[in-house]
């Protein structure tokens, strides 16, 4: 067992870039229910990843970068899996089922399970105190979500549920592979690993009626390809690889309130006004992981 010091420089950097990353999230969930008001949730999933995936060839073209080593591609595959295809196309089903502000309560439950696994695959063994707040925290988030009284589809939980559990997989691989590999070239590759799927599915299920879509929905396309498929995870994968997976992972219990808001302001439901003090709580949470995630253990 060894110890992996992070420096100070290092900590601060990876929450800044965490904490963008998680501002770029935040709009996913409003704006996947806006594109999938329109469009099937199964070709909003496939366009979000092509667009991003066309998107991320130029830019790996455009640098020359290297091909990944045969030893990252299954590193990437996972990726892939739980960023590029899984949590996008569950949670797109999911939305169909209930709204985005009831959804975005289940990413309180993300950065447990990206802590979760980044012990599992990344080695990182936090401090003990740390996963009291890390589960303090997503109760408090859980806890929220009950009292708000909000309906709920047990068949759009479930999607939700597992969305996240491969949310959190794929967070957690891309970290430990941001390490060696290069935050923004660990998403790009995860998406031009799908591309090949993704092109010829984009024309099979590309909508008949596409002239009917209104600006919201070609506008919650846009964003959910561009900032939540790609730009957030240049930010996202940098701060985990910075500060640690499981450390900077708890910014993600800011997220349902960010992306909350979000949705009260333009979809217009519902949220209480107890968010606040509940963000408050959460705050006090994160900075809690903050204080005694400092000394990891990497086996």
């Amino acid at each position: 067992m060894i110890t992996d010091n992070i420096s100070k420089d290092q900590m601060v950097s990876g929450w800044i870039n965490g904490f963008i990353g998680v501002l770029l999230f935040s709009g996913s969930m409003p704006a996947t229910k806006l594109a999938v008001t329109e469009m099937s949730p199964l070709f909003v999933t496939i366009a979000r990843a092509g667009i991003a995936g066309i998107l991320a060839l130029s830019v790996l073209l455009i640098y020359k970068e290297k091909r990944p080593a045969k030893h990252q591609i299954f590193s990437l595959v996972l990726v892939s899996i739980g960023c590029v295809i899984g949590f996008p196309l569950l949670s797109s089903l999911a939305l169909q089922y209930t709204t985005s502000a009831h959804s975005i309560v289940f990413l309180g439950i993300l950065p447990l399970m990206t802590a979760l696994f980044g012990v599992l695959r990344g080695g990182e063994r936090p401090h003990p105190i740390f996963w009291f707040f890390s589960v303090a925290g997503s109760l408090l988030v859980i806890g929220y979500a009950v009292s708000q009284g909000i309906s709920a589809s047990p068949v759009g939980d479930i999607l939700m549920l597992a969305a996240v559990i491969l949310c959190g997989l794929g967070y957690a691989e891309g970290a430990k592979l941001s390490k060696t590999l290069g935050g923004w070239q660990v998403i790009s590759w995860a998406l031009v690993l799908a591309l090949p799927l993704m092109l010829p599915l984009f024309f099979i299920y590309f909508p008949v009626d596409i002239a009917n879509v209104t600006f919201q929905g070609w506008f919650g396309l846009a964003y959910i390809s561009l900032f939540s498929m790609f730009i957030g995870f240049i930010f996202w994968y940098k701060g985990l690889a910075q500060g640690g997976i499981a450390t900077i992972g708890q910014l993600q219990l800011l997220q349902p309130f960010f992306g909350l808001a979000l949705a009260a302001y333009f979809l217009h439901e519902q949220v209480s006004l107890g968010m606040v003090g509940v963000t408050i709580g959460i705050i006090l949470c994160v900075a809690g992981t903050k204080k005694f995630a400092k000394s990891l253990i990497k086996k």
